[in-house]
């Protein structure tokens, strides 16, 4: 999805404390690295095992409650800048970006937070996909492809990653995850100011054993429908 518009930069509060911080991209051992994408492949591949058979349950139940596509692929910006589509079931309306340039309030909350708290724009099915997280299953497959991993940053569309401003490159210099710090931090229950410090801090603390906290803490958090919306 590309932009139609351009989000303001950072707030005031995000800019003067992230400003402080070393914009430095940290060089990981090409060797844990290897790891990681071999734990991805591995990972993903077993996970969409187990997975697939709710694929046509939730497609029917998609079809049955509203009309459009089954699939939302939104434009992501990944690794080093390398663009990709998405894949995750479908939780809004047809016509919800219409509906956000539309509406002065709901494209002001957006532009401030990059999210938007109980989302009219939401089908009834969508919400309860969004609080189980099962709208997330399709993106093993890009994890799968490379596209993404199993944690990593958050992803973001162009329109999202122009709010990082400076700190754009630090974000791109890892795959973006399906699980991460923010998202084991509390997902959208995080101020969007916060969620720059912790997308900063899993870049600069990367590990494969932190790789693995965060995924176990994302699924804990999956599994309660904590911070969803």
């Amino acid at each position: 999805m590309d932009s139609v518009y351009k989000l303001e930069p950072m707030d005031n509060a995000a800019v003067s404390r992230t400003e402080q911080l070393e914009i430095c991209i940290p060089q990981h051992s090409h060797v844990a690295l290897r790891i990681k994408r071999v734990v991805d492949i591995v990972g993903s591949s077993l996970f969409l095992i187990l997975v697939l058979p709710l694929f046509p349950i939730i497609a029917l139940a998609i079809c049955l409650t509203s009309p459009g596509p089954i699939f939302f692929k939104p434009r992501i910006i990944g690794y080093k800048g390398r663009e990709f589509w998405a894949y995750k079931f479908r939780t809004m309306y047809p016509d919800a970006f219409e509906r956000l340039l539309n509406d002065p309030e709901l494209l002001a909350q957006y532009k401030i937070k990059l999210k938007i708290v109980d989302d009219p724009r939401v089908t009834p099915i969508g919400r309860i996909l969004r609080r189980t997280s099962l709208d997330e299953l399709p993106q093993l497959i890009n994890v799968l492809k490379g596209d993404m991993s199993l944690v990593g940053p958050r992803m973001l569309a162009k329109l999202e990653l122009d709010k990082f401003g400076r700190l754009r490159d630090k974000i791109l210099s890892m795959r973006p995850g399906m699980a991460g710090l923010w998202v084991a931090s509390g997902r959208q229950n995080v101020s969007f100011e916060r969620r720059i410090e912790l997308e900063l801090q899993y870049i600069d603390m990367w590990s494969l054993g932190l790789d693995a906290k965060c995924f176990i803490k994302t699924v804990g958090i999956a599994l309660r429908m904590t911070g969803a919306h």
